[in-house]
């Protein structure tokens, strides 16, 4: 007898349904066929042990194990379950009237128990895209699947629930969650907020320019200076997540399986800083089995490299495409998958090794050419990828010991959001670009015209500072979301004057 049962494989943040067919017959072997990878194959003792648990017995008879279709690669063990149920199916121990109406995912104990699988979410939307009833699942992974509506999501914790319930024996309420009720009451107060820093208004102003813009910032400065603490106070500040923005980021972890057992939606934007050993494959994504890196995990949020000249030089060129594009390709001789990567680069870094260099008290101790060369650690076209470069100096003892209250996130998150309806209005006929800093080389000169006066100033600039040709689009950009934020229409001669400043390592002679 053949019996069919319904899984599913991830493939980048998608999921593709597989059907996992069992034969039993004449023989005594047993054969899984339809690309399994070694987790898959092993299922066969675990399936055995969790069967023999609870009474049931695995056939002493040829049994064939068909994952289709044949040419897609399976990986994991949470093929455990719906083989399991295929077996007892086909071995006419059991018969489950409804058996093809639900996705089975779960990887087996040998008490058969169930444990938690990776990427939950996309399954249960490709379960509810193909029509499926339910969504048969460890109890643990839930309350993810249970975003996805129009569809039972049914979660068991030993294989015997899972038989009992296909059998109509027992009753398992199907889990509902109010995603919308759960996703605007997560969106509380922040952890960090901007109201907790004193002084550093010029930092807290290019950060609000940035999360406007959606721009890329580069701090320098001295140790202990703050680039650290303004950096995680930064998603403060950004626009809420839309619950599309949501349920993209929340795909991602679930394949990566960085969501908790009591996860369901993520409400804040992400904010990954991963340290400066990391290898190239692990920002970016990639290895045997692709995986999303940091850059994808922080799709819809912000990646804080710090101290930025430590990182491998591979490791930072390999970003340089991802920033371009807003997502990254990981290409392998059978398999090319795509990882979204639109998020917001945030670095800081020392000014030299010793971290004094342009200290206002402290003295450089570095040697002749010392600084350059460690400048030179960041290549131009990372650089050229950085809207605002910001030069951090250390707090004064009267700015840290002052008892005034500073803005709140909250207010400035109000005129970020408002610099954000500007753009959404403006570039509502161009669905791949959504803020100033992810516009093309064309679309600058059409939204960033400036007058007479501006266009003295900036060729002063360029000469007298010494500001590269590279500078010329993004002081174009970020002066457009200057205005934007100050309810402007037109970019003034003050818009430009202050996106000037924010060039610094531009300048010739910067560190020379």
């Amino acid at each position: 007898m053949v019996a069919k049962t319904f899984g599913s494989a991830v493939s980048g943040v998608n999921a593709n349904l597989i059907t996992v067919e069992v034969n039993v017959g004449q023989g005594t072997s047993f054969f899984m066929v339809g690309l399994p990878d070694s987790a898959v194959k092993e299922s066969q003792q675990r399936v055995e042990s969790a069967l023999k648990y609870y009474n049931y017995r695995m056939p002493r008879q040829k049994v064939v194990v068909n994952l289709a279709p044949a040419d897609i690669r399976k990986e994991g063990s949470a093929y455990d379950l719906p083989i399991a149920m295929g077996i007892l199916q086909a071995s006419e121990q059991v018969f489950f009237p409804e058996l093809e109406q639900y996705v089975i995912m779960g990887e087996l104990a040998l008490d058969g128990k169930l444990r938690p699988i990776k990427g939950v979410l996309p399954i249960a939307i490709e379960a509810r895209t193909k029509g499926f009833k339910g969504f048969i699942l460890p109890q643990e992974n839930a309350k993810e699947a249970s975003i996805v509506n129009n569809l039972d999501i049914i979660g068991v914790t030993t294989i015997q629930e899972a038989v009992l319930f296909l059998l109509g024996e027992l009753a398992i309420e199907p889990l509902v969650t109010d995603t919308r009720d759960i996703f605007y009451h997560s969106q509380e107060d922040p952890a960090f907020d901007f109201a907790d820093v004193q002084g550093q208004e010029n930092i807290k102003r290019a950060m609000e320019i940035a999360a406007a813009g959606g721009h890329n910032v580069i701090m320098i400065g001295p140790p202990g200076a703050g680039k650290t603490m303004l950096a995680k106070r930064l998603p403060s500040i950004l626009p809420a997540l839309t619950l599309q923005e949501a349920l993209e980021s929340t795909k991602i972890h679930s394949v990566a399986g960085k969501l908790g057992g009591d996860s369901s939606l993520l409400a804040r934007r992400p904010f990954r800083s991963p340290h400066h050993t990391i290898s190239d494959v692990a920002l970016v994504g990639g290895g045997g089995n692709p995986q999303p890196g940091e850059i994808s995990l922080a799709h819809n949020g912000v990646l804080f490299l710090d101290e930025l000249p430590e990182f491998k030089r591979t490791v930072l060129e390999v970003m340089r495409q991802p920033l371009e594009e807003r997502k990254v390709t990981i290409s392998r001789a059978k398999v090319s998958v795509d990882y979204p990567a639109n998020f917001m680069l945030i670095a800081s870094m020392n000014p030299c090794p010793c971290g004094y260099y342009n200290h206002p008290e402290k003295e450089c101790v570095c040697g002749p050419g010392i600084v350059q060369r460690y400048l030179n650690k960041v290549s131009g076209p990372l650089l050229d990828r950085i809207d605002l470069h910001v030069e951090v100096t250390p707090v004064k003892f009267d700015e840290m010991t002052s008892t005034r209250k500073t803005e709140s996130s909250k207010a400035i998150r109000e005129r970020v959001e408002q610099g954000r309806k500007r753009q959404a209005e403006r570039f509502k006929n161009n669905p791949e670009v959504f803020c100033n800093a992810m516009m093309p080389s064309h679309m600058v000169k059409q939204v960033c015209e400036i007058n007479d006066a501006g266009k003295t100033l900036l060729k002063t600039a360029m000469e007298r500072l010494g500001l590269s040709a590279r500078a010329y689009d993004r002081i174009l950009k970020v002066a457009r979301t200057i205005a934007d934020i100050s309810g402007s229409e037109d970019i003034k001669v003050e818009h430009l004057a202050e996106a000037i400043q924010y060039r610094s390592l531009d300048r010739e002679g910067w560190a020379g």
